[in-house]
């Protein structure tokens, strides 16, 4: 069986908001569309509270973008998005999210970050989706959403190493660096994943 992903779809991603991906409001029409095709639909959602370290705010010598090293991890610093129960942290209201089954958040523990919907960037937590999934029987994910080469290439690398058969949007997915997105891709089709695009199924 085979389950559609929406990673991050929030309005801080959007442009306006407080972590701006540039068009991410362009991809909506198409991952609407997407849902369609898929009997089950699953997001992800960004839900950090306000003291989380990877905000430059909490840094009194850093400003947004730069990179420091948290518990032994390079961490690059944001500026204050998805905070839990804010507008930001909501997802876009153009988007369809009648179809979502379930939502998993990320990025709850103040002191590390969480770009996969499947685990922290140390990978010392599980959020339960990589369990949820297997216990539906799924066995193939497809992936769109934002953005592009952190939050949904990181879930992507994780879904792999889970041993789903992966699926790749490219179409229905924006980045906040185009060529960082590049590289990563690579990586994702060296682990075994594919790239398609999503008008093609629609």
């Amino acid at each position: 069986m085979k389950a559609l992903v929406i990673i991050d779809m929030q309005n801080d991603f959007m442009p306006g908001g407080a972590l701006a991906v540039p068009g991410g409001d362009q991809i909506i029409p198409l991952v609407n569309k997407l849902q369609e095709k898929f009997e089950l639909v699953i997001a992800t959602q960004d839900w950090h509270p306000e003291n989380h370290s990877s905000f430059a705010d909490n840094h009194h010598d850093k400003e947004n973008f730069d990179t420091t090293t948290i518990d032994g991890l390079e961490q690059t610093l944001w500026p204050v998005h998805c905070v839990q129960t804010t507008g930001g942290a909501d997802f876009h209201p153009h988007m369809n999210a009648a179809r979502i089954e379930a939502i998993f958040r990320k990025g709850t523990d103040p002191k590390i970050d969480s770009y996969s919907g499947f685990y922290d960037n140390a990978h010392k937590k599980s959020t339960g989706l990589s369990g949820y999934l297997k216990g539906k029987g799924i066995t193939s994910l497809h992936f769109c959403g934002l953005a592009a080469e952190y939050c949904v290439s990181y879930s992507v690398l994780d879904a792999l190493d889970e041993g789903f058969k992966v699926t790749l949007y490219e179409d229905a997915t924006r980045a906040l660096n185009e060529a960082d997105f590049e590289k990563m891709k690579k990586q994702i089709l060296d682990k075994g994943g594919r790239i398609k695009h999503a008008e093609e199924l629609v």
